[in-house]
Order: C-alpha cells, then sequence, then structure tokens
C-alpha cells in the first residue's frame, strides 16, 4: 500500500507506512520508525518549510495587525505583546505538518 505524501506530512508520520511518529520531538526527526524500522537519520527538509511558513504567517499577521490598528487603534505595547506569541505559536503548528510533508515528498520520489 503506498502512502500519500501529503496525508503522511499532515499526520506527521513515516513516509513509508504511515504509521509511525515522524519527530522525536517539536521539530526533530526520529532516528528510526517505531512502526516500520524506517531509517529516518538521513532525513532533511532544508530550509524549504520555513519560507512557506514564513510568507503564509506574513501574509495572515500584517494583515489582521493592520486591522487591529485600524478597529481599535490600540498603544504600540499592544501590538509588542499580542503578536509575538501569534507568530511564535503559528511557526510552530505550521513548521511540523510542512517538514513532514517535505521529508515525505522527498521520500517518494526517492530524492534522499
Amino acid at each position: 500500500m503506498t502512502v500519500s505524501p501529503f496525508v503522511a506530512g499532515l499526520q506527521c508520520r513515516c513516509p513509508r507506512c504511515g504509521r509511525g511518529e515522524l519527530f522525536d520531538g517539536v521539530l526533530s526527526v526520529a532516528p528510526v520508525c517505531s512502526a516500520c524500522g524506517l531509517d529516518l537519520k538521513g532525513q532533511d527538509s532544508g530550509d524549504g518549510p520555513a519560507v512557506f511558513v514564513i510568507l503564509i504567517l506574513g501574509a495572515l499577521v500584517v494583515p489582521m495587525a493592520i486591522l487591529v490598528e485600524k478597529l481599535f487603534s490600540p498603544p504600540d505595547w499592544v501590538h509588542f505583546v499580542l503578536w509575538p506569541p501569534v507568530i511564535l505559536a503559528g511557526a510552530i503548528l505550521l513548521l511540523r505538518p510542512f517538514k513532514a510533508t517535505m521529508i515525505a515528498l522527498q521520500y517518494r520520489h526517492r530524492s534522499l
């Protein structure tokens, strides 16, 4: 059975079996798949996922910040307190599936 790289990526699962966890920590790739034993030590997604995440977060957060500014005109400190946690949480939440999808696509197309 072939595992879709997009399904495996969105679920952060092994690109070969689709069952084992891909990550050992927040963003560190597990050394081996716990389900099928695939060696994951050499898997590296590079900077591609980070670039997409930066662009997506920028496209979402900047309009939201402008909207908050136009609607509420808060003091500057509100922006300094509000947006860094939003950006940090968004980066962590988006980076895992993007990184997993890139690894699954690399595995699928045998570029590793």
